[in-house]
């Protein structure tokens, strides 16, 4: 099994930074894609960003392709989302989830296998 734990949310002004953090537990644990996604109040999940764990392979919404940033560290199993430029608009729960699966399928939030609880992330204008 594979447990994930996200951390790193909190309150920012518009155009300010924040960086997420996603370790993972559990083993084996390979071959998987790692993603971002999030979700505001009464609105559908959506993908942000994926990384290929062990070859580091990014994909990004375009939404926030240029601000965001998608990384992995292998050796303490986790992932990092830094945000940068930040908008009202990306307010959300943000969510990190892996799976076994492939490009271009890592935006297919149905496709992924274990989910973290989640992590506010709230941007003020």
């Amino acid at each position: 099994q594979v447990q994930l734990v996200e951390s790193g949310g909190g309150l920012v002004q518009a155009g300010g930074s924040l960086r997420l953090s996603c370790a993972a537990s559990g083993r084996p644990f390979s071959s998987y894609a790692m993603g971002w996604f999030r979700q505001a109040p009464g609105k559908e999940r959506e993908f942000v960003a994926a990384i290929n764990w062990w070859y580091g392979s990014t994909y990004y919404a375009d939404s926030v392709k240029g601000r965001f940033t998608i990384s992995r560290d292998n050796a303490k199993n986790t992932v990092y989302l830094q945000m940068n430029s930040l908008k009202p608009e990306d307010t959300a729960v943000y969510y990190c989830a892996a799976g076994v699966l492939r490009s271009p399928d890592e935006y297919r939030g149905d496709l992924y296998d274990y989910w973290g609880r989640g992590t506010q992330v709230t941007v003020s204008s």
